[in-house]
């Protein structure tokens, strides 16, 4: 079996539950928040249960998630309403992303626990990355570095002015 190792997550994995506070919960703390820093932190869209941002610590240009408000570290205990949202956000920036960014596949998917490789464990997440026929290179495999064409303000911009341009 063949493995390919991922190191430069490591140093994010294993230092984001020392972090005091949530990451999530202080970017976009509840629907009705004031939004004047949504740009700054990356937050795409507000729904009425869950919210989009940008993955500060990227796979591909592109990789999203969508977050729901409520600070819970297990799916089963999100309300139906906000699961349903969760849902329903998902497809509309995975429209986006098929416009924005052609690829040939996308990844969704969620880590639940520190055990299963959940970054910020303690909140819930759904990823949503573009994806492209080997697009893993000898940079990443063999380099351990990531090369994204596109600057993380680039994405949230044009996936903002997408999502907005899907509500009219």
């Amino acid at each position: 079996m063949d493995r390919i190792f991922t190191p430069w997550r490591y140093a994010y994995i294993t230092t984001a539950d020392s972090t005091p506070g949530c990451i999530f919960c202080d970017r976009a703390p509840k629907p009705e928040a004031n939004c004047e820093h949504d740009e700054r932190n990356m937050v795409l869209h507000r729904g009425r249960h869950c919210f989009i941002i940008v993955n500060a610590y990227p796979y591909t240009s592109g990789h999203v998630m969508v977050v729901p408000y409520a600070h819970l570290d297990r799916l089963d205990l999100l309300p139906a309403e906000a699961a349903a949202e969760m849902i329903f956000l998902a497809q509309r920036v995975e429209n986006v992303l098929r416009e924005l960014y052609r690829p040939d596949g996308i990844n969704l998917g969620m880590n639940i626990g520190k055990a299963a490789g959940a970054g910020v464990a303690g909140h819930i997440h759904m990823h949503l990355l573009p994806r492209w026929v080997a697009d893993a290179n000898f940079m990443s495999v063999i380099g351990e570095t990531r090369v994204l064409p596109e600057a993380l303000e680039v994405t949230a911009r044009r996936i903002r002015q997408a999502l907005q341009a899907q509500e009219k």
